[in-house]
């Protein structure tokens, strides 16, 4: 080390740690997650994103850095939902779909779960072109159900399959208010009457029954 101390701050210059760098990708997921579990349980008018941003635990400039807005955060918060439920209902096995329900209902994941996704697709955004997302999705997942089930196509077989998803979403709204039994029901519990439902609505009549 020299006189003048620069040995010293070449060595503490070149053992300093770089910053580190945001990962972009899981502080997005932090605030969708986030946002999927407020506006589900508050709602699209009474969640801000203060609310999102703290749940999170980043700064709320970044709602605006990631999704625009609100509204855009609502969107995605829709479109994740619909992405999870789509899958969910793709190539089910007809035998397997009162099963696949009451796993949705129940929820399979955490905070961020199945049960989370239908309550949110009931929430008001107040926002048209989301509005028009949860209408989409809520044709398209009948029309899955009603071709797992094998149905025979046409109006009847789409209002039976619409049926089995408005219980699906009545049930979720249900267990939300803590109705017992219905609120700490399992899933292998809810099942069975699932199927009642299911059964009921999906069975062709035989000729000549009403």
């Amino acid at each position: 080390m020299n006189g003048n101390g620069q040995g010293t701050l070449a060595i503490v210059t070149s053992s300093a740690t770089p910053p580190r760098r945001r990962d972009a990708a899981r502080t997005r997921q932090l605030l969708l997650d986030a946002a999927r579990r407020r506006f589900a349980t508050a709602g699209y008018a009474e969640t801000t994103v203060r609310h999102i941003a703290d749940d999170a635990g980043v700064n709320v400039a970044l709602i605006s850095r990631y999704f625009a807005s609100k509204e855009g955060l609502f969107e995605a918060a829709l479109t994740a939902s619909f992405t999870e439920l789509r899958a969910a209902a793709g190539d089910v096995d007809p035998a397997a779909i009162p099963e696949t329900i009451a796993e949705q209902i129940i929820g399979q994941s955490g905070d961020a779960g199945p049960s989370h996704a239908l309550l949110l697709i009931l929430r008001s955004s107040g926002d048209e072109k989301a509005d028009q997302i949860r209408l989409r999705f809520l044709q398209m997942f009948a029309e899955k159900l009603a071709k797992g089930a094998q149905l025979q196509g046409g109006s009847p077989d789409i209002l039976r399959a619409q049926i089995v998803l408005a219980t699906a979403i009545g049930v979720t709204l249900l267990r939300a208010t803590h109705l017992e039994p219905l609120a700490s029901t399992s899933a292998a519990d809810l099942t069975a009457p699932l199927r009642d439902v299911v059964t009921a609505l999906t069975r062709h009549p035989t000729p000549g029954t009403p």
